[in-house]
């Protein structure tokens, strides 16, 4: 079909389908006349496009939604979307300060706390794969909006980027991608940062925690002694997550300049180790730290 019968039937302005051509966001055939030719499977697919870009995606991402793994890149988005959006929160939160105070200093540190922490949630969501990368990012997120004022957080701060920016991907197999698709992959973005909130709130007061989930605990302490359990795709996926942890640096490198680089996580991880003491005191078969960002939600009984 030519350009204007596309037009017609997508509501795209013939502008808006030759940009999109220049881009190689669509494809199409050029006749003898000079015209262009477009099959009818570009209709759907420019559909998708016009969808796309009112979220303010650009030609490049949109690009890696059509031709990749769209539901992986979308999920990814949308935690992108809702990082920035608390980003600019807090921006204007700082820019009323300043409009009070109008101390530069203290809001232009403020601001690149921002602009760091903000990078770091990037680099976590790309580094890492699906669920997993989601959970890591919103986990940490709330730790990395602290002013970098020393020499030590600085160096923290570079050793962090230089880990994700030459960590080795996780590959996941096969035969385990419908599990991590049915099940993790369905997870949005807010009901990952309520499992977040809801582990964070446990190990800040775990003796409420023991006393709340004590029914929970036991059937859940029994459940990882289980055959079932360790015949699972959950279990199998947990401990190649765990030996990609393990051999990448995650534990040694990374989780170490975070607690430099973040006195709020440093002292949430000291935190993590009282709760991780107790909780093991009455239930010795949870064998993993409590604070391990890894921990699978239909297992988590927090």
């Amino acid at each position: 079909m030519l350009i204007h019968e596309l037009s017609k039937r997508t509501g795209l302005t013939r502008k808006a389908i030759e940009y999109y051509v220049e881009k190689n966001l669509i494809t199409c055939a050029t006749l003898d006349n000079g015209y262009r030719d477009f099959e009818k499977d570009q209709i759907p697919r420019l559909q998708k496009i016009s969808v796309l870009r009112k979220f303010d995606l650009s030609t490049e991402q949109i690009r890696m939604i059509l031709d990749g793994d769209e539901n992986d890149l979308l999920q990814k988005l949308s935690v992108l979307k809702k990082l920035r959006l608390s980003q600019e929160e807090k921006k204007a939160a700082l820019l009323e300060q300043l409009g009070s105070r109008h101390n530069y200093a203290e809001i232009n540190a403020a601001l690149q706390a921002l602009e760091q922490g903000m990078s770091i949630a990037q680099r976590l969501l790309d580094a890492f794969p699906g669920y997993y990368g989601k959970y890591v990012c919103l986990h940490f997120a709330g730790f990395l909006d602290e002013p970098v004022k020393t020499l030590e957080q600085q160096r923290a701060y570079g050793e962090i980027l230089d880990f994700l920016d030459t960590l080795p991907s996780f590959e996941i197999p096969a035969d385990l991608q419908p599990f991590l698709d049915e099940g993790l992959g369905q997870l949005t973005a807010e009901q990952i940062q309520s499992l977040s909130q809801k582990t964070q709130e446990g190990i800040r007061n775990p003796e409420q925690f023991l006393k709340d989930n004590q029914e929970t605990l036991h059937i859940y302490a029994a459940y990882l002694q289980s055959e079932e359990y360790k015949a699972s795709p959950a279990y199998r996926y947990k401990c190649l997550l765990d030996q990609f942890n393990r051999t990448s640096g995650y534990y040694d490198r990374f989780l170490p300049a975070m607690k430099r680089l973040s006195p709020s996580y440093a002292a949430y991880c000291a935190q993590a180790e009282t709760a991780n003491r107790m909780i093991r005191e009455q239930y010795p078969e949870f064998s993993e730290q409590v604070e391990n960002p890894q921990s699978i939600p239909d297992q988590n009984p927090g």
